[in-house]
């Protein structure tokens, strides 16, 4: 599965290097982080992460293969 995460505001360099995992890009005011995500476990760390650094997920879905 391949998921796109967009984050409230331009994330800087070092909060993105917290997600290794995904490729991002800065576009509207959002910053939008993107890539594949293995299962259910992965995600919810991911969006644990983005809690545990202050960052507002204002949208996420899932991508076509």
């Amino acid at each position: 599965m391949r998921y796109e995460i967009r984050v409230d505001g331009h994330m800087s360099e070092t909060l993105t290097e917290a997600f290794p995992e995904l490729d991002h890009v800065v576009m509207s005011g959002q910053t939008v982080l993107y890539g594949p995500v293995i299962d259910e476990a992965q995600l919810y760390g991911l969006l644990t992460r983005f809690q545990s650094l202050g960052l507002r997920v204002v949208e996420m879905r899932e991508l076509p293969e």
